[in-house]
């Protein structure tokens, strides 16, 4: 028993990838570089000067030649492209001050407040006092801590109204009471809602 024979399909063509259209176009330019080169180059005119690059991504084309001596005259080199590094020079660095061993531990003690509890400037500054640090090392401690008081004081606005109950003034005094300027308390207190 024999089976009948049928014609086969021809196969699918399988489209051409990114690179061999690449390089047509690339065989493309080039080929017609090379037909305009010799029509120009061979004819008696004046040659090309400028050599012409072929790469892959892009194409220079040559400047057209020069003719007559009116355009040689005012035609004007290319600048040269400039090589100066234009950066401004690094800010020299200050030397940093070496701590006291009080300033180190005032740094730290105040770090250590502001972790669990909302103070003020001048609040968190008696508070280190009242450790034992000297008003001067007490004060740096605060400082080096470049705390938002306006922030503190919403916290603290915040940290009495979740135990107790405040009317807006009320508040406002009690934040002050704490150290706070007029100004940070009403910021305080606005932010906590009243």
């Amino acid at each position: 028993m024999s089976f009948p024979q049928y014609a086969s399909a021809p196969a699918p063509k399988r489209p051409m990838g990114p690179h061999k259209k690449a390089g047509l176009v690339t065989g493309g330019v080039f080929l017609g570089l090379v037909i305009i080169g010799a029509a120009t180059g061979g004819g008696g005119g004046t040659p090309i000067a400028t050599p012409v690059a072929v790469t892959t991504t892009a194409v220079e084309i040559p400047a057209a030649p020069i003719d007559t001596p009116e355009q040689a005259a005012t035609t004007e080199p290319a600048a040269a492209p400039t090589t100066e590094a234009t950066t401004e020079p690094e800010p020299v660095a200050e030397p940093t001050k070496k701590l006291t061993v009080a300033q180190e531990n005032a740094v730290e003690k105040a770090a250590s407040y502001l972790e669990f509890s909302a103070f003020s400037r001048t609040g968190l500054i008696k508070q280190l006092k009242f450790e034992g640090f000297s008003t001067k090392d007490a004060t740096f401690g605060v400082d080096a801590q470049k705390a938002n008081w306006n922030d503190q004081a919403a916290k603290k606005a915040a940290e009495y109204l979740d135990f107790s109950s405040f009317s807006r003034s009320g508040l406002i005094r009690q934040l002050k009471f704490e150290g706070f300027t007029t100004k940070q308390a009403e910021y305080g207190v606005k932010k906590a809602g009243l």
